[in-house]
């Protein structure tokens, strides 16, 4: 991620107004641009197909494929997604440009065989010809193998390749869509799997064109000597928490419907909190510029400082200042996503009745929004506890997380729509607090643990 900063003190040093503004938008961009742009596109592809694709019932089908589709790649990738980024990170800084693609390829020979074993899991119980079930597999594959793309990209600091070549590779989704809608669901269906072929294909040659290799596959991510595998469990348990409640709110007969096969979705709770997420854009901005410049700025002068021979002073003085800054960017995170949460509380209803939305949506949607907001301030601290490498915290955070979500969304579905949503809320406000005592804790220690456990 350091890299986004790079960008942004770059813009920031023209010191206007307008600059500021700049900096703001790339951040907000490059950290909401990829799945808004997915967001977006799914929705002009359902928009339309209105009319031409009949019955309703098949877009709904489409559009709940591809949300499960979407959960399950996290889902099977976001741990080697993290260990992956740890490992090309460790090759770039020893200059092992060489090993870079062959792993790659490692990591997506192994996300292929995941993704296809998931696959034909689920194969037999949908309802769907052949034909379409094999364009289904390929888009999941597709998808899954982007992720892994994505995150090389961002190691070579691409981002806005990433976003031009992400945008470029949604346009193309919705037009194939557009003009393959009289081939019903089969069309839909093959326009996503092209759409995440031509990205998947897309990131992979821009990988190769940079870092062509001295053979074709490793699995140097894999030796234990190389890797850090706690890296794994901190993304498989922080995406498996990220989907628990949507997942809960899929399967519990009071609060789903059927739509295809066992696959059921949630109408009363999947709306609210996709608009929620909508509003986290703001304070991803603030993150990024925040965190990405102001913190890590000060991080490399306390390190600097420590392998420079500085004095003990110099040294203390230096962790103070980026304590003050970590504090800064988290409170600064805090206003702005409270802000735009006071502003859909204001104007959350006549938003709704604007879109089209029955206004009844209002209390659960004001709930999620409090739930993403914090969410933003969760991902923060996890950033920074990152940047300390202090793995095993992330661990038990991103486990607690999933745990406590799991747990009071149950709770909440249990006892009554009235509740609902606030299993969510708490289990990121409860981790967040936990985690800002935590990262404390682990920043009155750090110059002692910095020495005494090299």
């Amino acid at each position: 991620m350091a890299g986004i900063g790079f960008e942004i003190r770059k813009i920031l040093k023209k010191n206007t107004l307008l600059s500021v503004f700049e900096a703001y938008s790339y951040a907000g961009l490059i950290g909401s641009g990829p799945w808004l742009l997915s967001i977006i596109a799914l929705m002009l592809i359902g928009i339309l197909s209105l009319g031409i694709v009949l019955p309703k019932l098949l877009i709904i089908q489409f559009l709940t494929l591809i949300t499960y589709m979407m959960a399950a790649s996290l889902i099977l990738t976001g741990g080697l997604q993290l260990m992956l980024t740890r490992f090309v990170a460790d090759l770039f800084f020893t200059k092992d440009d060489d090993s870079v693609l062959p792993n790659l390829l490692g990591a997506q020979l192994i996300t292929t065989i995941g993704a296809l074993l998931v696959g034909f899991a689920v194969w037999p119980f949908l309802p769907l010809p052949v034909v379409t079930k094999i364009i289904i597999l390929g888009g999941f594959v597709s998808l899954c193998n982007q992720w892994l793309g994505a995150i090389f990209l961002s190691g070579m600091k691409e981002y806005r390749l990433i976003l031009i070549t992400m945008l470029s590779g949604y346009a193309f989704m919705v037009l194939l869509a557009f003009l393959l809608r009289d081939w019903q669901l089969d069309g839909l269906f093959f326009a996503f799997f092209a759409g995440e072929a031509l990205l998947f294909f897309s990131f992979l040659f821009m990988i190769i064109r940079r870092y062509p290799g001295n053979k074709l596959i490793s699995f140097d991510f894999l030796s234990r000597k190389k890797v850090y595998y706690m890296l794994f469990f901190c993304g498989l348990f922080y995406n498996i928490g990220v989907w628990a409640d949507k997942i809960l709110f899929w399967f519990s007969p009071s609060t789903s419907i059927h739509i295809i096969g066992p696959l059921r979705a949630s109408p009363i709770y999947d709306l609210p909190i996709f608009l929620a997420y909508l509003s986290i854009i703001p304070g991803m901005a603030v993150f990024l510029v925040r965190m990405e410049t102001d913190f890590v700025e000060q991080y490399d002068h306390f390190y600097s400082a420590i392998r420079g021979g500085s004095s003990l002073e110099e040294i203390y003085f230096l962790k103070d200042n980026m304590i003050t800054t970590a504090r800064g960017g988290l409170y600064d995170i805090f206003k702005i996503q409270g802000i735009t949460v006071a502003c859909l509380l204001l104007w959350g209803e006549q938003i709704l009745t604007y879109i089209g939305i029955d206004p009844n949506y209002r209390t659960l949607l004001f709930i999620d929004v409090v739930g993403v907001g914090v969410q933003v301030i969760f991902l923060s601290i996890l950033n920074i506890l990152f940047y300390l490498d202090k793995r095993f915290t992330v661990l038990v955070l991103s486990g607690l997380f999933l745990a406590l979500n799991i747990v009071l969304t149950y709770l909440s579905i249990a006892l009554g729509p009235q509740f609902y949503g606030y299993g969510f809320a708490l289990s990121t406000i409860i981790t967040s607090v936990v985690g800002l005592f935590w990262l404390s804790k682990q920043f009155e220690d750090l110059e002692y643990e910095t020495f005494m456990l090299q």
